[in-house]
């Protein structure tokens, strides 16, 4: 039998993303989509990549062992729509879908498109392209390229993860 995990807290007070979350003026330059559950926002600057999302659980959530029934039955349908609205904005041939939970500990899904011609985007290579652009090595995308971006996946969104939920 199945047993479900206590339910946590809404927010965690040193947490930073539930910090962004409450954070609207922060938050709302990136933010694309949000649901009960869930929330998609572009990675801040610096952004790695013009396209580079992040798919965050709205509640202080660790990961799926921390679901609740309804963020379980809803996680994969959204994971699936976020995933092809990065692919659809970017024209990227693929999505990477990575969440390691330790810089925060709040679950954050990393959507990265994956652009041929583009060798820092490919498989382990968009890691040290993080460190890179994080540690001031490599330039940032654009923040007049990602604004953009915004605009036409907050457009695309509308439908696309209106079906979602």
């Amino acid at each position: 039998m199945l047993v479900m995990r206590p339910v946590a807290p809404l927010v965690e007070p040193m947490c930073g993303i539930c910090a962004l979350h409450q954070n609207s003026p922060q938050l709302k330059p990136m933010e694309i989509w949000r649901s009960e559950h869930w929330l998609l926002r572009h990675h801040p600057h610096p952004s790695p990549l013009v396209g580079w999302c992040l798919l965050d659980a709205r509640r202080h959530c660790g990961g799926p062992l921390d679901f609740s029934a309804a963020e379980a039955a809803e996680w994969g349908l959204i994971v699936q729509r976020a995933s092809l609205l990065v692919k659809q904005t970017s024209s990227c041939e693929r999505v990477y879908a990575i969440a390691f939970g330790e810089g925060a500990r709040h679950l954050h899904l990393h959507l990265i498109p994956r652009c041929s011609g583009i060798p820092e985007t490919e498989a382990w290579a968009v890691a040290d392209l993080y460190r890179d652009v994080q540690g001031k090595c490599r330039l940032a995308a654009a923040d007049s390229e990602v604004d953009d971006w915004i605009q036409e996946a907050r457009h695309q969104a509308l439908s696309l993860m209106a079906s979602a939920v």
